[in-house]
């Protein structure tokens, strides 16, 4: 993975992730400039299947600052490119097993092409949150515990 442009940490403490695929997306050209220079949020964003494919909804990018009138409209929704065998087994899981698609990160691979990081995940009850925020203060405590005694 190269440079990490944005990160959806909510994700994990909301959402049960249960397997994560890598996407391309469809962007202009000013949107790449915008994204190169870090200008993006993907924290209220999802996927959503439309009957030609998948779509990046409500990721927010930046109007690109040196763009002239033919800037990009930052809320548009984005194609996601998958192989069509990953798009066919995410639409199923969508359908009948009621999951949803969100971003986890979006980054540069190394050859320079924005990539998105998508989770199949289902939502977390109210006590699951609970549950892994006791978790984590758990594994955090433990380290300080373990680094006081040594």
């Amino acid at each position: 993975m190269g440079r990490n442009i944005a990160e959806n940490r909510k994700a994990r403490y909301n959402y049960f992730i249960h397997e994560e695929f890598e996407a391309g997306l469809i962007l202009l050209g000013t949107e790449v400039k915008s994204l190169r220079a870090g200008r993006a949020n993907i924290q209220d964003a999802y996927a959503s299947f439309e009957n030609d494919g998948l779509y990046l909804i409500n990721a927010h990018i930046s109007e690109y600052g040196h763009g002239n009138r033919n800037n990009h409209e930052p809320l548009r929704p984005r194609q996601l490119l998958m192989h069509k065998k990953e798009i066919k087994k995410i639409a199923g899981q969508i359908l009948k097993a009621g999951k949803t698609l969100v971003p986890l990160s979006m980054y540069f691979n190394d050859r320079g092409i924005v990539k998105v990081k998508v989770g199949l995940a289902s939502g977390k009850k109210q006590h699951d949150k609970r549950a892994t925020e006791r978790d984590r203060d758990w594994g955090r405590e433990k380290q300080r515990l373990l680094k006081n005694s040594v």
